[in-house]
């Protein structure tokens, strides 16, 4: 085809795709500034709809403010893991986050005043959410080339989050994102290797001309 990548320019995409990990486990080495710019850029870079570009990020470089973050998601661990009844306990072994360990933190927000922007969002208001993920994603896939791990932490209440890093009240905070140097990438997903839930089929969120309700329902299984 006219417009494909070099052989191996198709396979360092697929690569980073599916040996991209969410991380938990991180080293405490610093990042190097020009590669978080790098990484910064790439998910400036992501598609958005109506090029409203949605995403605002917040580095977090103060230790307190760290800490303030840190204690915020434990807090919603503690009630997550209640919620989840008779598997809190197994629930809290699980690590959920690595915001004490990773060398870099950001936080990943809502910009203020999306409702000024109606290009693909009449009927759909949330594709400004989904442009943010696309953002996270790219920088996602970009730390692994760069050889970093990535671990998206949504454990938190957002008013608190906002709260405390002083956003305007039509923001919305949607990911602490853990950014650093990791000892080794998790050989398969770290839920998946834990035992909490098995990865589900590509077959079965594959349907043909309308909804499959025996493929939606096998989705997702735990064992």
């Amino acid at each position: 085809m006219p417009h494909e990548f070099p052989e191996d320019h198709k396979q360092a995409v697929y690569n980073a795709i599916y040996q991209r990990r969410d991380m938990r486990h991180f080293l405490s080495a610093p990042v190097d500034p020009d590669v978080v710019n790098k990484l910064l850029a790439a998910a400036h870079a992501a598609p958005s709809v109506g090029m409203m570009q949605p995403w605002r990020f917040m580095r977090i470089s103060d230790p307190a403010v760290r800490q303030s973050l840190h204690q915020l998601v434990e807090q919603e661990r503690i009630k997550t893991a209640r919620a989840l009844q008779q598997r809190e306990d197994e629930f809290m072994q699980l690590k959920v986050e690595g915001i004490m360990d990773c060398g870099e933190l950001l936080v990943v927000g809502l910009m203020d005043k999306r409702d000024n922007f109606v290009f693909g969002r009449r009927t759909l208001p949330e594709m400004d959410l989904a442009s943010v993920s696309c953002a996270i994603q790219n920088m996602w896939l970009a730390a692994r080339a760069e050889g970093l791990g990535l671990g998206w932490v949504s454990m938190f209440d957002p008013g608190a989050v906002r709260e405390l890093l002083a956003m305007p009240d039509d923001t919305k905070p949607v990911a602490i994102l853990c950014l650093g140097h990791v000892e080794k990438f998790y050989d398969a997903p770290m839920l998946e290797q834990e035992g909490w839930i098995k990865s589900g089929k590509l077959d079965n969120v594959v349907m043909d001309n309308g909804w499959q309700e025996d493929k939606a329902s096998d989705a997702h299984q735990r064992d």
